[in-house]
Formats: C-alpha cells, sequence, structure tokens
C-alpha cells in the first residue's frame, strides 16, 4: 500500500464522492466526453440508449450511460484551463486513487477523453461550421509549468520557434507557454479523414487575450496577426480556444488519451459570427460517439 494522501490534498465528500464533481469511483466509465456547457450535457446524453446516472454540482453536471454497446460519461467543465485542472485531477482520482486507504492503486486505469467544444477560426480555410481536430495545442495559460515533467510531455521545439515568432523571449509580463500534443491514436480516430487539424491557442481569456477589443486597448496590437501568420512543420494555427492545452497536457502527465475538437462557430478573419451554433453542432456530438 502507497503513503495515504492527506484529507487538505484529496477532498472527498461524506457521501463518499470527490470533492467538486461529487462522483463516486463506480460512476466513471473509461471513455469520457468533456463539454464546456453544462446543458450540453443533456444533449449528448439524449443520444444514449439507457442512463446510469446523473449528477450535479456548481458548473460541473455528469451523465453515464450507454451508447451502442460503450458505456461513456460526459461532463461539463465550465471555461477554461483552471476549471479543466480541477476536472482532470479528479477524474483522475475516481480512477487511480483508492478512497478507502487514500492511496493511489497498484493497476491504473487509462481513461480515452474527448472534448467537444466550440471555437474561433484564424485562417480562410476555417469558416463557420467547420470541425477542428487539435494536433497540438498552445497554452498562453501557464497550467502546466506547475507540473514536474512537462517537457518530457511538451513540444518544446514547437514552443520556443513559437515564443521567437511572437517575441515573447524575456517578457516576464506573459505566461510562459507550453505545447500539449493530442494522443495520436485518439486523434486519428475521432479526426478521420473529414475534420481540420491543426494547431489550437489555448487562451486564457475570451477577451484581450484572443485580440478582442471592446473598451481596453491590447498590449500587442498585432498579436492576432502575429499568430494567424505562425507555421511550424506545415501546421498553422487554426483556432482559438481555451481548455485544449490543459487537457492534452494534464492527459499525457497522467498517463490518459486525450484530445479536442470543435466547432468554428466566430471566424477571426471574416469578422463573422454564428450565435446559433447551438443548433449545429448535435453533427459533431454524434461523430465523436460513433468514434470514441
Amino acid at each position: 500500500m502507497g503513503t495515504a494522501i492527506e484529507a487538505s490534498e484529496l477532498i472527498i465528500n461524506s457521501d463518499g464522492s470527490i470533492f467538486h464533481l461529487h462522483l463516486k469511483p463506480e460512476q466513471l466509465a473509461d471513455k469520457v466526453i468533456l463539454v464546456g456547457d453544462p446543458g450540453r450535457v443533456a444533449t449528448v446524453a439524449a443520444h444514449f440508449d439507457s442512463t446510469e446516472c446523473e449528477v450535479s454540482s456548481r458548473e460541473f453536471h455528469t451523465i453515464t450511460g450507454q451508447y451502442a454497446g460503450k458505456r461513456i460519461t460526459v461532463v461539463s467543465t465550465g471555461i477554461g484551463c483552471d476549471n479543466i485542472d480541477i476536472v482532470m485531477n479528479e477524474l483522475d482520482a475516481l480512477a487511480n486513487i483508492d478512497f478507502a486507504t487514500r492511496s493511489v492503486k497498484a493497476s491504473l486505469r487509462r481513461l480515452e477523453l474527448v472534448r467537444i467544444g466550440t471555437c474561433g477560426g484564424l485562417q480562410p480555410y476555417t469558416p463557420e461550421g467547420t470541425y477542428i481536430a487539435s494536433a497540438e495545442s498552445i497554452g498562453f495559460d501557464g497550467l502546466l509549468n506547475f507540473y514536474a515533467g512537462r517537457d518530457a510531455v511538451c513540444d518544446t521545439a514547437l514552443e520556443e520557434s513559437f515564443v521567437r515568432h511572437m517575441g515573447w523571449r524575456g517578457n516576464t509580463c506573459i505566461a510562459h507557454p507550453y505545447v500539449a500534443p493530442a494522443d495520436k491514436e485518439l486523434l486519428d480516430r475521432i479526426a478521420g479523414d473529414d475534420m481540420v487539424r491543426g494547431l489550437t491557442a489555448a487562451c486564457g481569456g475570451f477577451f484581450g487575450p484572443q485580440g478582442r477589443v471592446l473598451r481596453l486597448p491590447l498590449a500587442d496590437p498585432q498579436q492576432n496577426e502575429k499568430i494567424m501568420a505562425f507555421e511550424h512543420n506545415g501546421l498553422r494555427i487554426t483556432n482559438f480556444e481555451m481548455e485544449s492545452s490543459a487537457l492534452a497536457g494534464l492527459a499525457k502527465l497522467m498517463g490518459h488519451k486525450a484530445m479536442t475538437c470543435c466547432m468554428v462557430i466566430a471566424n477571426r478573419v471574416a469578422g463573422k459570427a454564428d450565435p446559433n451554433y447551438k443548433n449545429s453542432i448535435d453533427g459533431l456530438i454524434r461523430t465523436v460517439l460513433d468514434r470514441i
């Protein structure tokens, strides 16, 4: 038996569930779909053949059920890499920590996690409605820098190339970016031959970090132009979103398989957006359910 994890580090509720998600270990499937919007959990689960459990706590809404013979859990994360940090650590705890002894299990479960989200397209070939699979994600949030071993799971060559391109070397006001690749087998299976593959910029905010200007000016007015022009080994930055880097990076550190696929709802090049995207994202949901 390993060293017991202190109660302040692993917080277990009185009913035996994990602190934020309020899930119990037996309620988690090996195949997990992550969505940002709590309301989208029901949209995904509407396709299930049967439902096993449903739990809600704060922005975290979870349903586990069966789809075409597969046991699947769908969880809402809310918005941002900070929420992904909570969800990934708690899902991993549910899978790989014995709650009775508070120690890591001798045999570890490997989860398959697919995030279904929305994003902003950054290239002329990513108009509204495009499905984008994140081959690699550039994290602007700095989250993975707090974990040991981040270099071993990151594409440091791309990372350094991007820092030079953006002129961020020596800029102590910006968190050092990290580049986390998706799991290749899972990426190939989910993306197939009908999704655009590229680099995703995972931002620490919706407005300034993504180059939007309302009343506050940007520190670097040319930021988005630089991002759109970046290229590394034939890949360009195809889209902005806010969670993919933390998911890919934490999953690799924990030994899980993860990837993100998003539907473009706004194209920043064309200056167009589709506020009624909820009517059309169901196609992406069905595709992921069939391929996970």
